[in-house]
């Protein structure tokens, strides 16, 4: 009676063998604490393991297109991720056939060419610079987050969908995935993140300005070749429970240790490794004193998991 009623308050179901799986219910719930605060029209936001999110691009009709109402909810969203004690690991997904086709040009079209002819070109330019530099922060806000993301990537990914991969921890693709640097057929330069931290990412300056000059598509394994994604996975089924799983793994690691990694390899691939190293002196002086680290020593003496606060 005991592990039954247990597992009834846990929304588990107990096997005859004695495992656990999730009944429904269980999703219903997870669902439910993480959508409570995460309403959006364009997005998904869901907990299917305890302390990792699931953040699902929701415009499966429209191929997942980025409307203007999508730019904004992804900082809305990120920003609130990001001071959630709940959450230590993000999965970066789209619903429906593909990741995402990119910009919504039916929608965003308007906005990016609307000139008032009541003012001159200096000011159409400045209010069209701050427009430029909103879309930015869309995708900056991931790179910006102290949890991972981890980027689970399916068919198609075109145009922003290669700006907001960038700027991603970590990138897992399906193998029927493809990419497209698609903006020079658009008449314009990728201006939200493909330029800046694309040729990070790779590390081959030819490879990358032939991507952007030429914008033709590359496949899975190309892009796996070249560090653009570091595992491949058959189908999206697959895709979404390997980046779970991962995901999973690392809220189990100290958040104070994850999110300490991710503040200073982003540090570190922005400045000089001498400064790099001081920085990260002045982040430990405070961090080495963590209670995490005697829990983590004692556990692996034990041999046993540890369990680590919240932040």
């Amino acid at each position: 009676m005991f592990w039954k009623a247990f597992g009834a308050r846990q929304g588990l179901i107990l096997t005859a063998r004695g495992t656990t799986k999730p009944s429904a219910r269980s999703v219903f719930i997870s669902r439910m604490l993480s959508t409570q605060e995460y309403i959006f029209e364009t997005l998904e936001v869901t907990k299917p393991r305890d302390y990792v999110f699931q953040v699902n691009i929701n415009r499966p009709e429209k191929r997942n297109a980025m409307n203007q109402t999508f730019w904004s909810e992804m900082v809305t969203c990120f920003n609130k991720i990001a001071s959630d004690t709940e959450c230590r690991a993000v999965v970066l997904s789209g619903a429906g056939k593909i990741f995402t086709a990119g910009l919504d040009l039916m929608d965003m079209g308007p906005v990016l060419m609307a000139q008032q002819d009541d003012q001159d070109i200096s000011r159409r330019a400045y209010h069209l610079r701050n427009k430029i530099l909103q879309f930015q922060e869309s995708f900056s806000v991931i790179e910006k987050c102290p949890q991972p993301v981890i980027a689970a990537i399916h068919s198609a990914c075109v145009g922003g969908g290669v700006d907001m991969i960038c700027a991603c921890d970590v990138r897992w693709c399906t193998s029927d995935a493809w990419f497209q640097i698609k903006e020079v057929e658009l008449g314009l330069a990728a201006d939200v993140g493909t330029l800046q931290r694309l040729p990070k990412i790779v590390g081959n300056e030819s490879l990358v300005r032939e991507l952007c000059y030429t914008s033709r598509k590359f496949m899975a394994e190309e892009a796996k070749s070249f560090g653009l994604v570091s595992r491949i996975f058959q189908d999206r089924e697959d895709l979404i429970s390997g980046a779970l799983d991962l995901a999973s793994h690392i809220a189990k690691m100290s958040p104070i240790a994850v999110t300490g990694t991710k503040h200073n390899l982003n540090y570190a691939r922005d400045h000089p490794v001498c400064e790099s190293l001081k920085y990260m002196a002045s982040w430990n002086m405070s961090m080495l004193q963590t209670e995490d680290i005697l829990k983590a020593v004692q556990a692996g003496m034990n041999k046993e998991e540890p369990t680590f606060s919240k932040l």
